[in-house]
Formats: structure tokens, sequence, C-alpha cells
């Protein structure tokens, strides 16, 4: 159950106010209310789609992985412009699994109450998901990795509805299991409904292993049947343990050291901000060293994209799979002093992402698209794209930019949070929106933030007061009120 101002949910209820309001939240976004594929299939026969889902990956952290440049962004698009609707990892993944924003996912948070896996369960999401609209179109589905928070050792004989084929970590609130390890090794995953226990080796390494799920499954699957696979590793998550033959690379990374690292002077910041101390010698030698980690854990994972596009090329598949690379959040490594994601930054929201779909980008030379997209997108895509319908969700199919047609396509992006009882990074919750020039955000405390990215890339002078800027923050404040309904819990009356 949820405690949202308009009033007490339940699953139907929820349902049938999120068809209701889906088209008027829709021309909001710039999206349509039909559920009919937008862009008729690019293919003869139903496409192959495989989502390949980054964990805590920065957009500025691809460069260092050449599978993934080589084999997705060289011969597709890149997306230079993709962020997410909540930056947090539970909260991402469900808007993902469903098209629908976090006020209508009830997926605020990394647990219960309004966040985890007990609630998306319980609220009736699973039977509504990316899994189920392919499962019933006839597609063999599989996920191999991460699915939600808080999917412990007692959920393992869950398969959630529309997983043919489940390989899912166990994994607590913050990203670990119970024993706080860390999901490389020594973890558990679930292995269609059964425990399996992994240990130290080096043939243990998750991101190995369940890169080997997912490739056993594309070569399981008989060649007449389309598949969709989700391949979601820890990669980069912290602690981003490395396999053993990458221990020693990336030497030289260490965290970015652009204007807001460790910004000097944050008066102008929410009191969250303001209250962190600069970057003591500690703090600084973790996050470099945890940069470097993530680099090295990234290797691991470009070595399973090869590996998954190798057996898509064998399978002959490869020619008709739609290939989408991203990530759930970004991660601040001491921008404006902080550690971690939640927050409106663009180190936190801004993700990257890319796109190969052949019979689209002819897999031959790689471009660039600038439009505004987002997570939200990505259900409507792949359902577009099979043409099948995807109830329910509120993003648009991003295969019309790769068309070259961007009719009707969004100019604001939604930014929403709330930490929950259990926060511990003190972040209060916001609503807010992204531009081509602006991010905006409206805190539960009263605070405003506003940046020009244009001007001001790294957020380091926060407009909101200056009275230059009164009527900008006056329309954005609007618009993310308007979009960022339902509110999330216990938002404040007095702010609207």
């Amino acid at each position: 159950m949820s405690d949202h101002p308009e009033g007490e949910w339940n699953v139907s209820k929820r349902r049938w106010i999120t068809i209701i309001a889906t088209f008027g939240f829709l021309l909001c976004l710039g999206g349509t209310a039909s559920h009919a594929p937008r862009v008729g299939a690019a293919a003869s026969t139903p496409p192959n789609i495989v989502l390949i889902l980054a964990d805590d990956q920065r957009f500025d952290q691809t460069s260092l992985m050449p599978h993934l440049n080589a084999e997705i962004a060289a011969k597709g698009v890149t997306f230079s412009n993709s962020f997410v609707v909540n930056p947090l990892c539970c909260p991402a993944r469900a808007t993902i699994l469903t098209g629908e924003t976090s006020g209508f996912t009830d997926i605020w948070t990394n647990s219960d109450p309004h966040g985890g896996f007990v609630t998306f369960r319980d609220d009736g999401e699973e039977a509504n998901t990316i899994a189920t609209w392919f499962h019933d179109a006839g597609y063999a589905t599989s996920l191999d990795g991460k699915y939600l928070n808080e999917y412990l050792l007692g959920d393992v004989a869950h398969v959630p509805p529309g997983w043919d084929d489940w390989h899912a970590l166990v994994l607590g609130a913050g990203g670990v299991d119970g024993e706080g390890k860390g999901g490389y090794y020594d973890y558990t995953t679930s292995d269609n409904g059964v425990a399996t226990s992994h240990g130290f080796a080096e043939t243990d390494y998750s991101t190995t292993v369940l890169g080997g799920d997912a490739v056993n499954f594309i070569n399981s699957t008989p060649s007449d049947k389309p598949l969709f696979l989700y391949f979601a590793p820890r990669a980069p998550h912290q602690p981003a343990t490395p396999e053993l033959k990458y221990k020693t690379a990336c030497k030289g990374i260490i965290a970015p050291r652009n204007p807001n690292w460790g910004e000097a002077d944050v008066s102008d910041k929410p009191a969250y901000i303001q209250a962190l101390p600069l970057p003591s010698q500690h703090k600084t030698a973790f996050n470099d060293n945890l940069a470097r980690k993530m680099c090295q854990s990234l290797l691991s994972l470009d070595d399973q994209i090869d590996n998954i596009i190798s057996a898509l090329q064998a399978t002959g598949r490869l020619h008709n799979t739609l290939i989408m690379y991203a990530s759930d959040n970004g991660l601040l490594l001491l921008e404006h002093r902080f550690h971690g994601k939640l927050v409106p930054y663009e180190e936190s929201i801004k993700v990257p992402m890319f796109v190969r779909y052949d019979p689209v980008t002819s897999g031959e030379q790689g471009t660039t698209d600038t439009h505004l997209v987002q997570n939200l997108d990505y259900a409507s895509t792949f359902a577009d794209a099979a043409g099948i319908p995807h109830h329910g969700a509120m993003g648009d199919n991003l295969i019309r930019l790769m068309q070259g047609n961007d009719t009707g396509w969004r100019d604001t992006l939604l930014l929403e949070h709330w930490s929950g009882p259990k926060s511990h990074a003190g972040v209060p919750a916001y609503c807010g929106v992204r531009n081509a020039q602006y991010t905006y955000a409206q805190y539960a405390t009263g605070e405003q933030e506003l940046y020009d990215v244009i001007a001001d890339p790294y957020e380091l002078n926060n407009q909101a007061n200056n009275p230059q800027y009164a009527t900008t923050v006056s329309n954005l404040h609007a618009q993310a009120m308007s979009l960022c309904n339902p509110r999330p819990p216990g938002w404040p009356a007095t702010i609207n």
C-alpha cells in the first residue's frame, strides 16, 4: 500500500489511474497514448531484443570498452543526451521493466515501503512488464543478472511471470548480497527458481557466469523463435571487484577532476550539500581507487558484450536484433563533494546509451543523436520494434529518432526522487525537469536548484534565487509539478 497525498492506493485503483492518466501525462512528455506500434517493424520477421544494462555506470566511462564501441556504438546510434527519471537502482529498473515513472510503479527507493522487490511484487507490477509482453507475444525471454533490490535468499524460488529463463542475483537494498559481499564473488543466484551458490574461483566471477547464461540462452533458443534477453551484471557497481585478469588494468585512472569535483563554494547549494565537508585525503583515495576498479570491472562486462554479439552472429540473429546498451543511473565521485547517486546532478541522472539495430542503422557507421531521451523510453521502443502491445508504458519509440522522425518528440524530461526512511545520504525528495538548456529541481524542503547546463555544464552556479531567472524558475517549476504527478510520498501540500 502507498501513502501518496492523493489518498490510499490499491493495485486495481492504481492500474485504473495509470490507464486514465497516461494520455494526459504523455501529452506533457511529448509521447502518445497509443499502444499500437508507432513505427512499423523494420524487419520482415520479429526482431530479437537484447538489453545490456550496466549498474551505476557514469556517462563518461565508456571510452575504455573496445567491444562496446566497435560492435554497438560504431554500428549504431549514440544517444548523447540520455537520462533516467529517478537516479537509483531499483526505481530505475522498475521504470525499465514497465515504462512507468516512480509515481505509477510506487518504486521510489530500494526497499520497502515504496520500493524494492517486495513492493513491486505485492503491488502487482510483475503482471505487466516487458517480460510478460514479450512472453505473451511468443518470444523466448531471459533475465541474467540483477532484477530488483531486496530479491533475497527467501525469494529464490520466485520467478516473476513472463521469464522463461531466469538467472537472477540475490541482492539486498544496497545492491549487495545479504552479507555485504558485493555480488562479484561468493554470491547466490536463482537459476530458474533454484538457489545456486558461487564461490571464489575465477570461474565464479559473476559477470562471466551471467554472460555465459546469456550466451547459453541465445544458443539454446530455436532459430525460428524470437528472443528477448535482459543481461544485467553487477559492473561497475561498488565495490567493483575486478576479475583477476584485469586487476592491474586501467593504470592511471582516477575520479575525474572536473571543476565541480570537491566544489569549494557550495553556499548556493541545498543544505544537504552544504553539510558535506571538503574531500579528505581518505575519501579522495577511496573514490580514485573506486574509479579504477570500475574501469577494471567494465572490461569484464565488455568481454561479455563481445561474447553476446558473437553468439548472435553465430546463430544467424545479429542482422535482425535490436541491441541496447545503457546504465540504470550514474554516480558522483565527489562532484559537489558528494559520493553516490540519488541527486539531480548530471553525473547522477545522465547515463550512457547506445542502440544498434541493423535494419535501421545498417550496422555500417555510427551516428550520434542529441534528442532528450530517457529510460522511460526503453519499454516502448522494444515493444514497438516487435509490433506488440505495451500496456501503460509512458515513453516514446527511440526508433523514430533513428529513422529521422522527431515529430512531437519531447523537449522536457521528468526528474523525481524520494530517498525513503532508510536513506543514508540525506537527499530530500524532489521533483524536477531537464531540458536542452536547464536542470531544475524543487525539493520537498522548499529549496530549489536551477542550472544553465550550456553556460555552466558543471553546475557550479545555482540560479534559482537570481531575479534574472525568475520567469525561467516559474515556468520550469510549473512543468515539474505537472509531470511529477503522483508526487513522492509525503510531499508537502504547500508545494505545488
